[in-house]
């Protein structure tokens, strides 16, 4: 029987060690699905490498990689490994999608995009000629008829609470900066909620009492979400998700969504100032309604994590010091920050390298540590170093302490006070050795 050996790489650290963790909280979904599509003749192993090691000698006819934000530098490391030994070496994921010229450089094949057409093909071709094609691109137009993912691959590993199930795929908003913005074009496709329940049920056969739904707005058909939160509810299980605020102008779907099960909502809110915000191609999103939709939200029973980015030409050393205040005043139990990256194939990338103002383009630098780009109002060692200094101020233990421990609003659900907190430490865990904190 052929063997696959699917690979999710971790990060590197600025001391150059690897990050490594005693349990992955919110592992992917994209692997367990991937082998729910793969033929019965063939064998399937998982490594999820911030808490496995690998066996560069393990017996594998393909090395499948995923491209997964900054890890995928380590991804190419990996896959140069075992290229070495001979193995048939394929790579896919977002960052691979995107940048597929230069990811070709270091494997045999690059699936891009959707791989529900694009993945048996390839196992097809292997199995009938022991190779595989350089590019596999096969779109889809619908999400129908997805297996249940094969969740034993994660549940055998040191996980948390949580598994992932997905009810859409894509967005309807083109911001400038972002990676599915990219691949997507505008377009989401959802699957038929039968089938999301499905996946859900089996989630709780499993013995788990939480979910969350990997989509990148779900908010975006409030129509499917209502209906989808309505039959969530008698399954009587805890979820979270991330979305655009517009959920806290909606008050009919936020009590919805809130009565299914739902405590814990991740917003992109991006930026402080409207005119970064429209920089990036999000006018939608107003810069003054934040603090309000904060309270709406909250009021609900959400508790609140934010993805905010520093970097764009509209930031300066005093707007930087206002958002500490900002995350600080309105008492963010989960916030997250990014330098902005300009992303190879995203129209940020496009336009900033038309007007000569990329660093490098070497991809390696593209850490998510450091600034690569020439912003107008702040030079981009200054911009890093604010970066970090926003990082260390957000996460402090006075932050921390006052944020999550004295938020009135997490008392009213220990089991997100307890979370947050532990997030907020595992994130400063990350700070303090300059490791951009996105792995959870």
């Amino acid at each position: 029987m052929p063997d696959i050996l699917f690979i999710q790489p971790t990060q590197y650290a600025e001391n150059g060690k690897l990050c490594k963790q005693r349990r992955i909280n919110l592992p992917g979904l994209a692997f367990p699905l991937l082998a729910a599509y793969t033929p019965p003749q063939w064998n399937v192993k998982l490594l999820l490498e911030v808490v496995d090691e690998i066996d560069y000698n393990a017996s594998a006819d393909i090395v499948a990689i995923g491209s997964m934000g900054h890890a995928t530098f380590r991804g190419i490391e990996i896959a140069a490994e075992f290229k070495k030994r001979g193995k048939t070496v394929v790579m896919g994921g977002y960052m691979a999608s995107i940048a597929w010229e230069e990811a070709q450089k270091h494997v045999d094949s690059v699936i891009i995009g959707d791989a529900e057409i694009s993945y048996p093909l390839m196992l097809k071709d292997f199995e009938e000629t022991g190779t595989v094609k350089p590019i596999y691109k096969h779109p889809i137009s619908e999400l129908k008829n997805l297996p249940i993912p094969r969740y034993e691959l994660l549940t055998e590993k040191p996980i948390g609470n949580m598994l992932p199930v997905q009810a859409g795929r894509g967005c309807t908003y083109g911001c400038s900066f972002c990676s599915i913005a990219c691949l997507y074009e505008g377009k989401y496709m959802f699957r038929p909620v039968e089938e999301v329940i499905r996946d859900i049920k089996e989630v709780k056969r499993l013995g788990f009492k939480r979910f969350y739904l990997i989509d990148d707005n779900i908010v975006s058909n409030p129509k499917y979400l209502k209906e989808l939160c309505r039959q969530i509810t008698p399954l009587k299980m805890n979820w979270a998700s991330q979305c655009a605020i517009h959920l806290a102008i909606n008050p009919e779907l936020l009590k919805t969504v809130v009565d299914s099960g739902c405590d814990l909502m991740s917003f992109g809110v991006e930026s402080i100032t409207q005119e970064a915000i429209n920089s990036l191609d999000k006018p939608w999103l107003k810069s003054d309604e934040h603090e309000q939709n904060f309270k709406i939200l909250s009021k609900a029973g959400i508790t609140l994590s934010t993805e905010m980015i520093v970097g764009t030409d509209f930031d300066t050393e005093e707007s930087i010091c206002e958002t500490y205040n900002f995350v600080y005043r309105n008492r963010i139990p989960i916030p997250r920050f990014y330098i902005l990256t300009p992303v190879p194939g995203t129209a940020l990338y496009k336009e900033l390298k038309a007007e000569g103002r990329m660093l490098t383009d070497d991809l390696k630098q593209f850490d998510g540590r450091q600034c690569v780009h020439i912003p107008k109002q702040i030079a981009p060692e200054k911009l890093t170093e604010m970066y970090w200094w926003l990082n260390n101020k957000v996460f402090s233990l006075r932050s921390i302490l006052y944020r999550v421990l004295f938020n009135a609003s997490l008392w009213r659900n220990p089991s997100m006070l307890v979370l947050s907190l532990y997030i907020n430490l595992h994130y400063r865990y990350y700070i303090k050795r300059k490791i951009t904190p996105n792995i959870f």
